[in-house]
């Protein structure tokens, strides 16, 4: 029988499961990624350590995504297959957290009774005592509507030695028709200044070079504390705190939105020697009927103005964004307005999803005004092949310049070749030869693709 269970603060560590092994499978965006990184790290707190897949894998848990349709259709298509898994070995243990499980939990439950754990977002911290408590009572439950406070001393096991995610914010406050963030993260909740800046000295001491800074709308950071008046907006003057620590060498940021953009934090980007060259803008559709529909806080012409002024402070800036084709009730003349935009804004990169409808969201009540499968897939080629001519002669603008690379990985085509970003955050492959992970190197840009650089070393 299933049980709820009193939440506890402090893990209770189990001397039993020391040395057996555990697999953590993520789906989704970069706070799911970074919330994985701590379940290991608690996984590992509890004396287990990581299997190599999940097949040797004593302790599997899945962190869900719940975003598009098709990210559900592969939870449960996966936790069907894993049935299997399970059987193999008496004692494994399957655990299943994140957004998925925050707004689905009877529905988890219902379709996977074979699941030890379900545990929502907003209590990970918990996961050590449920995994023991299972297994005492059998399968349990404990998906809770808020967090209380935000957890700050929750460790990590990052897949980067070099580079890491730091979370200064959890939740959102807007409400935009098309997504289910609000609902399964809650509303914005900052960290205070002090907790973030005294964690990224603990990662760079830890050999970390690069951090990205995480939150659902990172340029509304801090309106929720009770911080004096200042003369900056709080994220400009939090991005000025960190590019103040020694060792740290890059600092990126995502997601922001176009509405809470102000001249303040484009002048950090632009003068803060550490905060790289890039600002994410997401768009979602250039029709003004269609943001108010999807309740973005601004229409056409204002998002203009906004790429107007980033481009103003900033000639040289590397601008990406998110467009969602076929949302309910685009025309034609909709999907030509964000066109328009494209081909105004010249973006260096899109990331582009056809329209899903969520359940928990308001789009998904718009069923009368759904796009017909065939309209959005024309819409999305055309954008495509748009986008990819359009990064094609932007990406160009690199070659024959000198950049600095962070060496992050090996290519998953090509075992003789490193993968890193340059400042600007555009992909770029390198041979191995002389190089090592995590070196920090200049480079010469010798060409370039649509998608990606190539460079050698000076």
């Amino acid at each position: 029988m299933e049980q709820t269970v009193e939440i506890k603060s402090k893990i209770n560590l189990n001397p039993s499961r020391v040395g057996k092994k555990y697999y953590v499978k993520t789906f989704g965006c970069q706070m799911n990624e970074h919330d994985s990184e701590k379940i290991a790290g608690m996984f590992e707190l509890d004396g287990m350590i990581k299997a190599s897949s999940e097949d040797n894998a004593d302790v599997l848990f899945i962190n869900t995504c719940t975003i598009r349709e098709n990210a559900d259709d592969k939870l449960y298509g996966t936790l069907g297959q894993l049935k299997q898994w399970k059987n193999k070995q008496a004692d494994r243990k399957l655990l299943v957290g994140g957004c998925a499980a925050q707004k689905d939990k009877t529905l988890v439950r219902d379709r996977a009774p074979w699941v030890d754990v379900v545990i929502g977002t907003h209590n990970l911290t918990n996961i050590i005592n449920l995994l023991n408590q299972s297994d005492d009572w059998g399968p349990l439950t404990e998906v809770v509507d808020e967090i209380e406070e935000m957890p700050t001393d929750a460790p990590s096991i990052r897949e980067s030695e070099h580079s890491a995610w730091l979370t200064i914010q959890i939740g959102c406050n807007n409400s935009c028709t098309f997504c289910i963030v609000p609902s399964v993260r809650g509303p914005e909740i900052s960290r205070r200044p002090s907790d973030i800046v005294n964690e990224a000295k603990q990662l760079v001491d830890s050999g970390i070079k690069e951090i990205t800074l995480l939150g659902q709308n990172v340029n509304s950071y801090g309106r929720d504390l009770k911080i004096d008046n200042r003369s900056a907006p709080y994220f400009a003057k939090l991005l000025t705190q960190l590019n103040e620590i020694d060792g740290l060498e890059r600092i990126r940021f995502t997601s922001p939105h176009p509405k809470d953009f102000k001249e303040e934090t484009i002048h950090a980007v632009k003068n803060l020697d550490k905060v790289c060259n890039q600002i994410h803008a997401p768009l979602q559709s250039g029709s003004s009927k269609l943001l108010a529909k999807m309740h973005r806080g601004y229409n056409k012409e204002r998002f203009i103005q906004k790429i107007d002024m980033i481009k103003s402070i900033i000639p040289d800036v590397s601008l990406t964004t998110d467009i969602i084709v076929g949302f309910p009730g685009e025309t034609d003349e909709d999907f030509n307005d964000t066109m328009d935009i494209v081909n105004y804004s010249e973006f260096d990169s899109i990331y582009m999803f056809q329209f899903s409808p969520r359940p928990g969201t308001a789009a998904y009540n718009m069923e009368s005004e759904f796009i017909d499968k065939d309209t959005i897939t024309k819409r999305f080629q055309h954008l495509k092949n748009v986008q990819t001519e359009i990064s094609s002669r932007k990406l160009k603008r690199f070659v024959g310049t000198t950049q600095s690379i962070l060496i992050e990985k090996v290519s998953k085509k090509n075992d003789k070749i490193f993968t890193g970003k340059i400042d600007s955050g555009q992909i770029t492959h390198i041979n191995k030869t002389g190089l090592s992970l995590g070196d920090m190197v200049n480079v010469n840009i010798v060409d370039s693709t649509p998608f990606f650089l190539k460079a050698e070393l000076i």
